[in-house]
């Protein structure tokens, strides 16, 4: 692809969230700022304007409280309530602590305890867990229910909102005139723990907002869009770019109800937008194929994407046409899939938008704000992060004679830092730059590519470095592997570095192909031929020597990420297991 002159939408600009509030409800007035299914099923509308009335009800009556200043968690699945009660702490009331609905009790008790919240926004399902907890916990004095709830000493969400509009016609401005400090922090967010624990990471309404109106430089969308929310709010790839920068934009917002229900619910909302991450995607992409094979049109539907790929690189677009089965089951409207929160299979972004969905496909962090870098609609490499988004450098630190060494981002997007973690601080903020803990490159064009997390890097005996994500990459590649996690383990008895890999089996697939469940013989046979496969296209340092099979996925994150560090604590075992086997002289593996 040729290198093209960058165009970039012309964007009104915003201080801060309060002012883009403001701002979209003047511009957009009576239009859709939500679609909310309510529990008798039937889809209300909220309007912008009603939006922002609602916001200030509610930020008065918590001012009223006396929650100014104070630390307010919200802890729900996605639903209007959790977009109205994150813009009336913000945007005067005190600091919004966003926190994962799917958090075990005990990981939820302490991120409430680090945060200091005094007051938590749930739906009922949390209701009773944060009694209990409130017991316990010092600082937690308010529970606010987002639904009917008879617990003595819950707060009711929909009163709350009656007594802040009395509140407000009687004359109180205490909220509505809050001034706010763009530099000061508003969002506290935990990170998912990936590789560590969880730091709670500082953002101000001057990183929310710039990187808002950086992503809108890059993406036309307007109050004819609605987009599905998929992804948990809480998580700040949602929150900024799925949220935050749809309001911005005049975008309705509709809720998706689970995971389950997304075919339903696209059916239902016929959403032109939809958010994602590479796990969905790659699960859209490999029903087509199941069904193309269960069908014998195999052979017919990868001579369609080829033809429909190439001629829309010709500048004639025929995909919705060829692949109107599909578009249809995504709800027919379904123009623009935007993923992140994990490298994209090239294969499967290629195929998507050979169908008819363009792709931008970025890479960003809880400390970005999030959003670093994006492809763009007419500008892409399907194996890179895109480009860095206008207004933010994008370098990498101490590169080696491969090009690969740590990225690091400077710009108005990066935190403030961590929250009373200065050590945790002092290593990541240095000389105005923020150093990601991602190890990539950038190539001729500008293009950003992610090599994979530092703390998960292989060193081998002779100094190689070896990114266990590239090689899961052309693991996962096979139809038959699910996931997998590989890791390395040092060979005492000679110079080597095992390459290790656990791989979790794609049953359904192995089950419908052969007609039946494999017994471990032959399921172990299967999988060490597409692990052999994956190893003819890597170099022979990174080349797998040993695997297993996991029957389970792996503990994951609500973005889909695997929880390598804690897979890693209960593989310390197998290395243990090979210095055994190579005291008694024994091979722990096969070399190929």
């Amino acid at each position: 692809m040729r290198m093209k002159t960058q165009k970039l939408y012309e964007v009104r600009q915003i201080t801060d969230l309060k002012d883009l509030v403001q701002q979209s409800a003047d511009i957009y007035g009576d239009l859709d700022a939500f679609l909310v299914k309510t529990p008798s099923g039937n889809i209300r509308n909220v309007t912008f304007r009603q939006f922002r009335q609602e916001i200030n009800y509610l930020g008065t009556a918590l001012c009223h409280m006396g929650l100014k200043g104070d630390k307010i968690a919200i802890i729900s699945e996605n639903r209007y309530e959790w977009c109205l009660s994150y813009l009336a702490v913000i945007n005067g009331t005190g600091v919004v602590v966003p926190l994962d609905k799917d958090l075990p009790e005990n990981e939820l008790s302490s991120l409430l305890e680090r945060s200091e919240a005094s007051t938590v926004f749930c739906s009922a399902n949390y209701v009773s867990t944060l009694i209990n907890k409130q017991k316990t916990l010092k600082t937690l004095k308010n529970i606010i229910c987002f639904d009917p709830e008879n617990n003595n000493g819950v707060l009711s969400f929909s009163k709350l909102l009656a007594e802040g509009q009395a509140l407000m016609e009687d004359g109180c401005t205490e909220f509505t005139q809050a001034v706010i400090d763009p530099d000061v922090m508003g969002a506290l967010l935990f990170t998912s723990g990936t590789t560590d624990q969880s730091k709670g990471v500082m953002l101000s309404h001057r990183n929310i907002a710039s990187n808002i109106m950086a992503v809108s430089k890059l993406l036309y969308a307007d109050y004819n869009d609605s987009i599905l929310s998929i992804l948990p709010l809480h998580h700040t790839y949602e929150c900024t770019a799925g949220f935050l920068t749809m309001v911005f934009l005049g975008v309705t917002i509709c809720f998706c109800e689970g995971l389950r229900h997304i075919t339903k619910n696209l059916q239902e909302y016929k959403p032109s937008i939809m958010m994602s991450v590479p796990l969905i995607l790659e699960n859209v992409y490999y029903k087509v194929i199941k069904k193309a094979q269960k069908e014998k049109r195999l052979i017919a539907l990868k001579f369609g994407l080829f033809v429909s790929g190439l001629l829309f690189r010709m500048g004639i677009d025929v995909r919705r046409q060829l692949f109107k089965e599909v578009t249809d089951n995504l709800g027919g409207n379904l123009r623009l899939i935007i993923s992140g929160a994990a490298k994209l299979n090239p294969k499967v972004s290629r195929a998507l938008r050979a169908m008819g969905f363009n792709i931008m496909q970025g890479y960003g962090l809880t400390e970005c704000s999030p959003i670093v870098s994006v492809n763009r609609l007419d500008y892409y490499r399907d194996e890179s992060a895109g480009l860095p988004l206008p207004g933010v450098e994008v370098a990498i630190d101490n590169p080696g004679s491969d090009g690969i060494g740590e990225i690091k981002v400077r710009g108005p997007i990066t935190m403030l830092g961590y929250y009373k973690n200065p050590e945790a601080t002092e290593a990541v903020l240095r000389d105005g730059w923020l150093y990601t803990g991602d190890n990539g490159y950038i190539d001729k064009n500008g293009f950003l590519y992610i090599s994979g997390r530092q703390k998960n890097v292989i060193v081998t005996k002779n100094g190689k470095n070896i990114f266990p994500e590239d090689v899961e990459l052309y693991l996962n590649k096979s139809e038959y592997i699910k996931e997998s996690l590989v890791y390395g383990v040092d060979d005492d008895s000679s110079e080597d570095t095992i390459v290790c890999a656990k791989i979790v089996p794609n049953m359904e697939v192995i089950v419908e192909k052969f007609g039946k469940v494999p017994v471990p013989e032959e399921l172990h046979k299967l999988i060490k031929q597409e692990v052999l496969k994956a190893n003819k296209k890597l170099s022979s340092y990174k080349k797998v020597r040993h695997f297993e099979i996991r029957e389970g996925e792996f503990e994951k994150t609500t973005t889909k990420k695997i929880k390598r560090h804690l897979e890693l604590v209960s593989l310390k075992s197998i290395s243990e297991m090979f210095k055994v086997l190579n005291k008694n002289g024994k091979k722990g593996h096969k070399r190929k």
